[in-house]
């Protein structure tokens, strides 16, 4: 029951870093469990795990075994590939002036924040959505490669905002599509993702909007939701699903 962050010599955990929270799971040694609760970077090359201990005890000094929660890193990872493709597609539809300005990449969502002058249009958010499906459909291998800073940004590479470079950095690249730099963790290809869905865009301040979106298993949720919404007031108005409109405004008129 005793809170507690632990140090590694070495770690697969990722370290909340450039949007992307924290890993969860669990760290076994002979003595006890340790159940991790979120993983974070005070500086850039240490990584602290802050948990509690869930069965026996642990000192200093002991061998461990670390376990991250699968199923919750596949999930960041679709949604952070996603961010990529999303950042990407709001500058083709938007205009190359378009930037990054924050983001979160968590299990459940994601959410990506950028600068504009004006909101966006239903039909600039429907085509982003187009652009990244379509792109998700291409199942396009997703590489990562070591490079100088100075050859990564030669080579096309976007930094992302928020985050601090050194001498080398990692270039995370959807060939044909998108280059940035980035530390976090990734698909290993687009189709990965599975389907792409924007559920909120708006304002959060002057000059910057912000996207929510969601991918894999919480999309298709949402999808199957809405297609039994629709076909419940189908049933209930009488019509076919796609006469739904017509009837609801019908009813607004009498």
């Amino acid at each position: 029951g005793q809170p507690i962050e632990v140090i590694l010599d070495r770690t697969p955990f990722y370290g909340e870093s450039g949007g992307q929270i924290g890993d969860k799971g669990t760290i076994r040694t002979d003595t006890g469990v340790i159940d991790i609760d979120d993983t974070f970077r005070p500086t850039p090359d240490l990584f602290v795990h802050r948990g509690t201990v869930a069965e026996g005890f642990v000192k200093v000094g002991e061998a461990a075994r670390t376990d991250i929660d699968a199923s919750r890193r596949q999930a960041i990872r679709r949604n952070h590939t996603a961010t990529h493709l999303l950042h990407r597609a709001l500058r083709i539809v938007l205009g190359e002036e378009t930037h990054q300005a924050g983001s979160l990449v968590a299990p459940d969502r994601l959410r990506f924040d950028f600068t504009s002058l004006e909101s966006m249009t239903p039909d600039q958010v429907r085509r982003v959505a187009e652009i990244v499906n379509t792109e998700i459909a291409r199942n396009t291998p997703v590489t990562t490669e070591i490079k100088a800073y100075a050859d990564a940004v030669e080579g096309g590479a976007m930094a992302l905002f928020g985050e601090k470079y050194g001498d080398t950095v990692r270039v995370v690249q959807i060939p044909g599509f998108s280059t940035e730099l980035c530390g976090g963790t990734h698909v290993r290809s687009t189709g990965d993702i599975g389907p792409f869905v924007v559920v909120a865009e708006g304002s959060v301040a002057a000059g910057v909007r912000r996207i929510e979106a969601l991918t894999g298993d919480a999309a298709i949720e949402r999808m199957l939701t809405q297609q039994r919404l629709v076909e419940d007031l189908a049933r209930d108005l009488r019509v076919t699903w796609s006469e739904v409109p017509g009837a609801v405004s019908a009813i607004q008129e009498k």
